[in-house]
């Protein structure tokens, strides 16, 4: 019998063809079995006919538990009723083993619960379709960067130094020396871009940060292009059409997934370059005068800040040139001012903060040591990156796109927990 996965029904109407899957849920009478069926690919309904088939084999679906492993023969149909558009007409259930008291049942867990449980979690179909999503989007990511010309390189996770030149880093002995778990590619990605021209890294990053927040992870995955010969302008130019394509991917691959998570596909439908841009200077005066008396010049923007600024559009919004001293120390200066730097972050609408963070780099190696000395950075360490902006130093920027925050704003998550399969956070390693 022909072997095949859910989502290659559609390519075997009419045929007799076997599945193996997992027992989602089930519910009979007393002349039909429905058995919704999981193997990864999708989900299905096989449906069992007590009059079509031997009395033992529907004693044996009536008798099928949650989670339980199977191969399921039967012949394809349309079902116009069901969202996937297909069901399977059962024929014969093997059962592979029998599932028995599986602990997350159809009905509401404790959150606590369910990410003690999280290897088990990830097999309902709201956490299947949020990772079919964040596959789209790393799928598309690949895309993206390959049709443009960028080359993939990957920085080292273990380093000798903070790129961001915080004390937020996890620690460790490297032999006899000190290291750190990478929190950016960053430093790295330059270099490449100066061999390479246009890269990008796609991997681990960790942070050491002490947050609770819907927003916060303690390891998480980050995209990281440098672009040589590039300026700030051009910089933006690549990332709305990046946010554009992945955005745009999802809505044409993964709709049903997208339907089974509830998420309102009109306002990603929005999501198409060019984004608007305001600064920041501009976003201070706006908040001041709107009753967030809270902030002022020189700060930097919380959660609330953020949310509040994006309500204003239906896409996502560029916050520019922040002030030198909230910035690390390797962005390039504004041309007219030398209070603020060359930068953006880009906020994602309805609430979901900041997705990308990047700049103009400093290619002058005399400014370069300066701010190296001014945010008193190990120069030893950081001696290696000294050398880019005094061996052919160029014009080149950059950026870096959190994958989970990304993955819960197109995805419509509550928390960013859910957006990655075994999420880190402040008080959890397990599972």
């Amino acid at each position: 019998m022909k072997k095949i996965t859910i989502a290659e029904m559609a390519q075997h109407v009419g045929e007799t063809v076997t599945i193996g899957a997992w027992i989602a849920n089930k519910r009979s009478s007393g002349k039909i079995a429905f058995l919704q069926l999981r193997d990864g690919s999708g989900f299905v309904q096989g449906v069992v006919v007590k009059a079509e088939v031997p009395e033992e084999l529907f004693a044996t679906a009536k008798g099928l538990t949650q989670e339980t492993s199977v191969y399921v023969t039967g012949v394809v149909k349309e079902d116009e009723r069901s969202s996937f558009g297909f069901e399977l007409g059962v024929t014969d259930v093997k059962v592979i083993h029998e599932a028995k008291d599986f602990p997350i049942t159809p009905k509401e867990h404790g959150t606590e619960f369910l990410m003690d449980n999280r290897h088990l979690w990830l097999r309902s179909r709201k956490q299947h379709a949020t990772m079919k999503v964040r596959n789209e989007i790393i799928r598309a990511t690949y895309e993206f960067y390959n049709n443009h010309g960028f080359v993939k390189v990957d920085p080292p996770i273990l380093t000798g130094s903070a790129p961001e030149g915080t004390s937020e880093l996890f620690a460790t002995k490297y032999f006899d020396e000190d290291a750190y778990l990478s929190q950016s590619g960053q430093l790295y990605m330059e270099a490449a871009a100066m061999a390479l021209g246009k890269v990008f890294s796609f991997g681990p990053t960790f942070r050491a940060e002490k947050s609770k927040t819907r927003r916060h992870l303690i390891e998480f995955w980050m995209i990281e292009p440098e672009m040589a010969f590039v300026e700030h302008d051009e910089s933006l130019e690549v990332q709305e059409q990046y946010v554009e394509h992945i955005v745009q991917s999802v809505l044409k691959n993964c709709k049903l997934e997208l339907e089974r998570l509830g998420r309102d596909t009109s306002k990603l439908e929005n999501v198409k370059a060019p984004f608007p841009r305001i600064s920041y200077d501009e976003a201070i005066e706006w908040l001041n005068n709107n009753g967030h008396d809270d902030i002022k010049w020189g700060d930097d923007f919380g959660a609330p800040h953020e949310t509040a600024i994006a309500e204003n559009y239906d896409k996502p919004v560029f916050i520019v040139n922040y002030p030198t001293g909230i910035k690390p120390f390797y962005m390039q200066p504004h041309p007219e001012r030398d209070d603020v730097v060359l930068c953006a972050d880009l906020i994602a609408p309805e609430g979901y903060g900041e997705i990308i963070g990047g700049s103009e780099r400093i290619y002058d190696y005399e400014l370069m040591k300066q701010r190296i000395q001014e945010h008193d950075l190990d120069e030893e360490a950081y001696a290696w990156y000294l050398e880019l902006s005094k061996y052919g130093a160029v014009p080149h920027s950059g950026f870096g796109l959190g994958l989970e925050r990304t993955v819960a704003w197109i995805s419509g998550a509550e928390h960013i927990r859910e957006s990655i399969p075994f999420p880190r956070l402040l008080n959890r390693l397990y599972p």
